[in-house]
């Protein structure tokens, strides 16, 4: 049977973007013969976060939070199933360790994509356009290719975040993203300073400090945190990566949801507790081994970052205000480091649809239950970005199955792959 031309044929679904989660939806999918689904991204490849490969750097989840195995176990999309393929698996047994490596993650969700009929890359959406009459979304892309599909699943993902202070800044300051690619050019200079409170921020600085004296350079780590908060992982806790926290969440007035999501951020922002151990032997073995002469290094918590001037010899004069003192300081440096993560934006291509999308009161997606931010609840799904709507459970691996399957649900109108109702002890609602 001779396929249709794109232009003339009809998907189930047309998914926008391609990080892991909406990845681990093509790979649920793919199996699935009364889904006909295609995934559009930009990128010639799939990559993660390869700005952040740093040595030994793992992820914060176990490899049971993979593309698959929280849907479907039997999955061919597992990693354990990729390990078996590379003939790693019995060296990952042997390793004791539940933590991928990050650049072992990025490679496995490679690895899937490889094997997976329903992705483009090299696709770069320009816009999404609706036809009323057929009811179907229309997608263009940059080389004047059309998508149509049913429905929409929106995976963009989010992007760097540029504090309001360092907008339009001139010079040549890094953000996490891209560290890996800059690393050298850092240490090239005579001073750096890192803006930022969470696990990036604590892995760089632990990477720079191990090499500051073959280097020389003066190291700064700035953090408006009042304190160098570790990630909040007992297993009670964790319980609120579940669909029990997801019901309790969601209903709750968008005004304390607002408030609980600042107030979480130490639950999937932190910083793993072994590094902040790690970073104070470190300086203490520097110290021991230093003599009279101090370690070249600072750490400032409870700083907020202010202002930034990119000065003419090249350097950078940092205004920070002490929370906790009330009082205004400076830091010159020549060397500057945002990490100070990422942050979401509707994608513009989405401009001509706007009117049949949903806003909450602050401006963003008003996210359903089911994950859905149109007029009709079941026609454009969204791919994390729902921290004030869904809180944790959002940005979090291990409930991106979760949430795929529960997006298949809605797609299919049945339930292909069981949707967990309720598997936390604890009661989140009176």
């Amino acid at each position: 049977m001779t396929a249709l031309p794109e232009a003339s044929r009809t998907h189930d679904f047309v998914g926008i973007g391609l990080g892991p989660f909406n990845l681990g939806l093509a790979c649920l999918t793919e199996p699935i013969d009364g889904l006909d689904g295609v995934f559009l991204d930009a990128k010639p490849d799939f990559e993660w976060h390869a700005g952040m490969f740093l040595d030994g750097a793992h992820l914060q989840t176990p490899f049971m939070s993979d593309l698959v195995t929280l849907a479907d176990p039997t999955s061919p999309y597992s990693f354990l199933n990729y390990l078996k393929e590379k003939g790693r698996l019995y060296s990952f047994y042997i390793r004791e360790n539940f933590y991928p490596l990050r650049v072992e993650y990025d490679d496995y969700c490679r690895w899937a994509a490889g094997r997976l009929s329903s992705v483009r890359f090299n696709t770069t959406v320009a816009e999404v356009t609706y036809e009323d009459e057929d009811e179907l979304y229309v997608v263009r892309t940059e080389r004047g290719e059309t998508y149509r599909g049913r429905r929409l699943v929106l995976g963009t993902g989010t992007v760097p975040f540029v504090p309001e202070a360092c907008r339009g800044l001139g010079g040549d300051f890094v953000h996490n993203s891209q560290y890996m690619h800059r690393k050298a050019e850092l240490q090239a200079k005579k001073s750096i300073t890192i803006v930022g409170s969470g696990q990036s921020a604590a892995e760089i600085y632990h990477e720079l400090l191990a090499e500051i004296d073959s280097y020389g350079y003066q190291l700064n780590w700035v953090t408006r945190s009042p304190r160098f908060f570790p990630l909040e992982y007992t297993k009670l806790t964790l319980e609120m990566t579940s669909p029990d926290y997801v019901d309790y969440f969601r209903a709750l007035p968008e005004e304390t949801r607002y408030r609980l999501e600042k107030q979480q951020k130490g639950l999937f922002k932190g910083i793993n507790s072994d590094l902040i151990d790690s970073i104070f032997d470190l300086l203490y073995q520097k110290n021991v081994t230093s003599g009279d002469r101090p370690v070249p290094t600072r750490l400032l918590t409870n700083s907020s970052l202010t202002s930034a001037r990119y000065d003419a010899d090249g350097g950078y004069t940092l205004g920070f205000h002490q929370d906790e003192q009330d009082k205004d300081f400076e830091i010159g440096t020549e060397g500057l480091l945002l990490a100070t993560g990422y942050h979401y934006e509707p994608p513009a291509f989405l401009a001509p649809i706007r009117d049949r999308l949903l806003f909450d009161g602050h401006g963003r997606f008003d996210v359903a239950r089911n994950y859905a931010v149109d007029v009709t609840g079941r026609g454009v799904f969204l791919q994390n970005a729902g921290v004030h709507t869904h809180s944790i459970t959002s940005p979090d691996l291990g409930m991106g199955a979760y949430r795929n399957s529960y997006i298949i649900r809605e797609l299919l109108g049945t339930e292909y792959y069981p949707v967990e109702k309720t598997i936390a002890f604890q009661e989140f609602a009176v």
